[in-house]
C-alpha cells in the first residue's frame, strides 16, 4: 500500500478517509457527511474496495479514477498515433488500455500516399508495447494492455505466433476476436475466409481446424492468446445503436465501446459470512452503497481525453464484482467443483446484479438515467430507467484482494502457502488466513511450513471442501465462469488453469466449451509454461512456479 497507494505521509486509514471524502463530495450537503461515513466504513471494514486508480488518485488535483479504457485504432497513421498518444496519457494517469488492431490493413499492403508498404497490426503492436515500456502507470506500476485481432484478419497467424518469443510484447495480453462463423466452420470442419478489413473482401481461405490448432498451440505454449467471443459480447451490448464492441480492457472483464472507461469495485464475500451463514441483508446494503459510490466516481473523474469523458458520461458504465469467492466456499464447506458451489455462484451473482440494478434505478429517479437509455436494450426489454448502462462485472482484483486479505476474484485457491513475486523482483510469503489460525493454535512457525504440510493441515480441518486450482478440472473452471457470466452485464475475468500434462487438444476442448456455455471470453494457462510467474507454491526442496497471473489492472 505504501508503494502503490499511499500519498506521502499518509496511513492506510487516511487513504480511505481521503477516498471517502472525495467520493461523497458530490452528495447533497444534508446527506454528505452521512454518506462519507458510510463509504469509509464500507472500505475500512474491507467489505468493498474500488479499483486501484481510485485509491491512488481520489482527492488529488486532476485525479484519474478509472481502471481501464478502450481506445479506437483506425487504418491511418493519424488514427494510430492519436491512440498511441492517448494510451500514453492514460498509462501515466494510472489506467490500462485495450485495443482492437483489426482495422489496420495487412502487412505488406500498399500505402498509396507514400508508395511504401504497411507494417500490419503486429508491427504497430510492437510500437505500442515499446511506448508502454517507458511509462509506468501513474508512476506506480507498469502499463497494462489488451491487444485484439479478429480471427478473419489476413495477419492472424502472425498475431497468434508473436508471443512464442518470451520477450515479445511483455506489456500486452493478447486475444483473438472469435466469431460464431468461425466456431461453426471449426465444428463442421469447413474452410474459413480471411478478409481485407478495408473492404471485407476475401483474401484467402484457411482450414478452420488448422487455425484453431495454431491458436490452441500458442496458448498451450505461453498462455497467449486468449479468446473473446465477439458475437456473444455484442448480443449483450447494452447500447448497440452506438456501434459494435470490438475490444476489452487488459483483463477481459470489460467489453467497451471506443473511448469508454470502466470504473470498478469489488465486494469481499467472506466478510458477509457470519455465525455459519451468509448475511444477505448486509450484502444487499453493501452492494447498494457501492453502486452509489461508483456512480459518483464517473462525475469526479478527470478524464485523459475529451472523447473518453463524453462517451463515459453518456453511458455511465460501472462494474461491481466480487472477490474472495473461493474463501467463502471454504467457510461454507462447499468444494469449488461441486453443484452446490455452482448454484451458490449463480445465486450470489444474480442477487448482486438485481440489487445493483435496483440501486441504479433509484439513482436514475434521483439524478436522471444515462443518456442512451431510451435506445438501449434495457428500454426494449421493458426495464425501468437506469442510471448506468452496465452495473456488474467480475474483475481479477489483483492487488485489491491482497489489501482485503482474500482470494483473487472468483479464482479457486492456489495454495494455502505461497510466494508472490512483485514487479521489482521481490518475493513475499503469503499464508492463507485459515491456515494461519491453525498454525497459531499449534504454535507452529509460519515460515517453516511448506505446501505439503499446509495442505494436510487444511484437509484435516476442512476435508474435501479444501480444493486448490490444480485439483479442479478444466470443465469445472469453465462452468463456474459461465455461472457468474449469466448474471454479469459485462464479462468475467478468469484464468482456466491446466496441468503441465495438458495437451493442445485439451486447450481446444476448453475453448469450445467456453463458447458453448456462452462465456464472453476465455484465458487458459498451462502449469509451468512461462518463466517469471507471479505465484509460486512453497514446496519442499522445490521452487517451481505454479501459475501465471495476467497483467494486473
Amino acid at each position: 500500500m505504501k508503494e502503490r497507494y499511499l500519498l506521502k505521509g499518509e496511513s492506510p486509514k487516511q487513504m480511505f478517509e481521503r477516498v471517502a471524502r472525495c467520493v461523497a463530495s458530490l452528495e447533497p450537503p444534508n446527506t454528505r457527511k452521512k454518506l462519507e461515513s458510510e463509504f469509509l466504513s464500507l472500505m475500512l471494514s474491507l467489505r468493498f474496495i474500488p479499483n486501484s486508480p481510485t485509491l491512488m488518485n481520489a482527492g488529488k488535483p486532476g485525479g484519474q479514477l478509472s481502471a481501464c479504457f478502450v481506445l479506437p485504432i483506425g487504418d491511418s497513421l493519424e488514427s494510430i498515433y492519436d491512440s498511441l498518444k492517448d494510451a500514453a496519457l492514460i498509462h501515466h494517469s494510472g489506467g490500462g488500455t485495450g485495443f482492437s488492431f483489426s482495422k489496420i490493413r495487412p502487412r505488406g499492403g500498399l500505402v498509396k500516399k507514400s508508395g511504401g508498404y504497411a507494417a500490419g497490426p503486429v508491427g504497430f503492436l510492437e510500437l505500442f508495447n515499446k511506448s508502454t515500456d517507458v511509462i509506468r502507470q501513474g508512476g506506480k506500476r507498469r502499463g497494462a494492455n489488451m491487444g485484439i485481432l479478429r480471427v478473419d484478419h489476413p495477419d492472424i497467424l502472425e498475431f497468434i505466433r508473436i508471443k512464442s518469443d518470451p520477450l515479445a510484447l511483455s506489456n500486452f495480453n493478447l486475444s483473438v476476436g472469435i466469431t460464431d462463423q468461425f466456431m461453426k466452420a471449426y465444428a463442421t470442419g469447413k474452410k474459413f475466409d480471411l478478409v481485407d478489413p478495408r473492404n471485407r473482401k476475401k483474401v484467402s481461405s484457411v482450414s478452420s481446424d488448422v487455425l484453431m490448432n495454431e491458436i490452441a498451440l500458442a496458448a498451450w505454449n505461453c498462455g497467449d492468446p486468449g479468446l473473446i467471443f465477439l458475437d456473444e459480447i455484442n448480443r449483450k451490448n447494452p447500447t448497440p445503436d452506438l456501434g459494435d464492441i470490438e475490444a476489452t480492457n487488459p483483463c477481459g472483464e470489460q467489453p467497451l465501446l471506443p473511448n469508454e472507461s470502466c470504473n470498478l469495485g469489488s465486494i469481499s464475500l467472506p466478510r458477509f459470512f457470519r455465525k455459519g451463514q451468509f448475511d444477505w441483508k448486509s450484502f444487499e446494503n453493501a452492494v447498494g452503497l457501492a453502486i452509489r459510490f461508483l456512480d459518483n466516481v464517473i462525475d469526479l473523474n478527470s478524464y485523459p481525453t475529451a472523447a473518453c469523458e463524453k462517451i463515459s458520461k453518456v453511458n455511465r458504465k460501472i462494474g461491481l464484482g466480487v472477490m474472495g469467492f473461493a474463501d467463502l466456499l471454504l467457510l461454507m464447506a462447499l468444494p469449488y467443483d461441486s453443484e452446490p458451489a455452482l448454484q451458490f455462484a449463480e445465486r450470489v451473482m444474480k442477487f448482486l446484479d438485481d440489487t445493483a440494478k435496483n440501486e441504479s434505478a433509484k439513482l436514475a429517479r434521483e439524478r436522471g438515467s444515462f443518456k442512451g437509455f431510451s435506445r438501449s436494450i434495457w428500454k426494449k426489454r421493458g426495464s425501468f430507467p437506469l442510471r448506468n448502462a452496465t452495473v456488474s462485472t467480475v474483475a481479477p482484483t489483483g492487488t485489491i484482494s491482497i489489501i482485503a486479505g482474500v482470494s483473487s476474484g472468483i479464482e479457486p485457491l492456489f495454495s494455502a502457502v505461497l510466494e508472490r513475486r512483485v514487479l521489482d523482483g521481490r518475493v513475499f510469503r503469503e499464508v492463507h488466513p485459515e491456515l494461519e489460525k491453525l498454525l497459531k493454535k499449534k504454535s507452529v512457525d509460519l515460515n517453516a511450513v511448506d505446501e505439503t504440510i499446509a495442505k494436510q493441515l487444511m484437509l484435516d480441518r476442512y476435508g474435501k471442501s479444501f480444493r486448490v486450482s490444480s485439483e479442479i478440472s478444466v470443465d469445472w473452471h469453465i462452468r463456474v465462469q459461465a455461472a457468474l457470466q449469466r448474471y454479469s452485464d459485462s464479462a468475467v475475468s478468469k484464468t482456466i488453469n491446466l496441468p503441465s500434462s495438458a495437451t493442445v487438444d485439451d486447450v481446444k476442448k476448453a475453448f469450445f466449451l467456453a463458447h458453448e456455455l456462452k462465456c464472453k471470453g476465455i484465458t487458459v494457462y498451462r502449469d509451468g509454461c512461462k518463466v517469471g510467474q507471479v505465484l509460486t507454491a512453497i514446496e519442499e526442496n522445490s521452487a517451481d512456479s505454479k501459475r501465471y497471473d495476467c497483467i494486473d489492472c
